[in-house]
């Protein structure tokens, strides 16, 4: 990473959550002056003060501060908020800055975003993620990033300091839309785990003897290793994406789907498996504690 990008660029960040706090700490302790945002949740903002950032009060605050601001909060809604708002960052963001939208977003939304962005010179960038908070801490994400050639120029400096894996798909939105392509794959094989495993118990064959079949197999892979730490040895760390996060991906597929008038009774289906276990109640649980709302679902008691 050149010194002269980390001395040009300032960086802003804003959502300290799991993935977020992992993220800033990297973009801090690589060399780029750091605003965050305030947040309920002192622990990340305590800690992330102490490794050299400064708090800001207020969305304009971090735009006076910063030439490229990240945002890695739940979706679209709030994107569109911080975006947005009477003191956002459309508003108060210099021309010539970037706003990076590092959530799992809606391409409908980031591409009108991006527009009025756009209007005000603002460039916008999507780099969506992939793995989980140990690799954002370690600084070994995946990344997907929808935007310009020269705007990609510009953060993929700040990129690979949380990033060990950086993919250009294409223009503004191609980003989110390739998450969204990856997040159906991953929470249909979820879907399909947790019914399997269902199924698997009925018929009298152990979590255990399930995975000795499967795993080192053609149908292993790391999802499923993940997915399977929860079943196998109860650990709830193993795989933190909750299924209400999934279930939003899912929606967002949905539409996405719908866009184009494309037929997508699968992603429907896995859209389903999400949607009962968070009408029972479990947004907050993690993807890998599917199995037991699909044995609440056929009448069974889980503990």
């Amino acid at each position: 990473m050149a010194g002269s990008m980390v001395a040009k660029e300032k960086m802003g960040f804003i959502g300290l959550g799991s993935m977020g706090h992992g993220m800033a700490k990297n973009v801090v302790e690589k060399g780029f002056p750091l605003t965050i945002m305030g947040h309920r949740n002192r622990a990340p903002v305590e800690d992330l003060i102490k490794r050299g950032a400064v708090e800001a009060k207020s969305l304009a605050e971090v735009a006076e501060r910063s030439t490229i601001v990240c945002l890695c909060v739940t979706g679209s809604t709030e994107v569109e908020a911080i975006v947005r708002g009477p003191n956002g960052l459309k508003a108060t963001l210099k021309p010539g800055s970037i706003v990076v939208d590092c959530s799992s977003s809606d391409p409908t939304s980031t591409t009108a975003l991006a527009a009025e962005l756009q209007a005000a010179g603002i460039a916008f960038a999507d780099a969506p993620l992939s793995r989980t908070p140990k690799e954002a801490w370690e600084g070994t994400l995946d990344t997907m990033v929808g935007a310009d050639d020269a705007v990609f120029a510009r953060l993929q400096p700040v990129l690979q300091t949380f990033a060990a894996r950086i993919v250009h798909v294409g223009g503004i939105g191609d980003g989110h839309r390739m998450k969204l392509l990856n997040n159906f794959l991953s929470l249909g094989y979820g879907a399909l785990y947790a019914e399997a495993l269902a199924l698997a118990d009925r018929v009298g064959i152990s979590a255990k003897r399930f995975d000795s079949v499967v795993r080192g197999g053609r149908m292993d892979c790391g999802f499923y290793q993940t997915f399977m730490r929860f079943t196998l040895e109860g650990d709830r760390e193993a795989h933190k994406f909750t299924l209400g996060n999934a279930f939003k991906d899912l929606r967002y597929l949905e539409s996405m789907a719908d866009k184009i008038g494309l037929v997508n009774g699968v992603g429907n289906a896995v859209k389903n498996a999400y949607a009962t276990a968070v009408a029972a109640g479990g947004a907050d649980d993690y993807v890998p504690m599917l199995p037991s709302y699909i044995d609440r679902l056929n009448g069974k008691k889980t503990s």
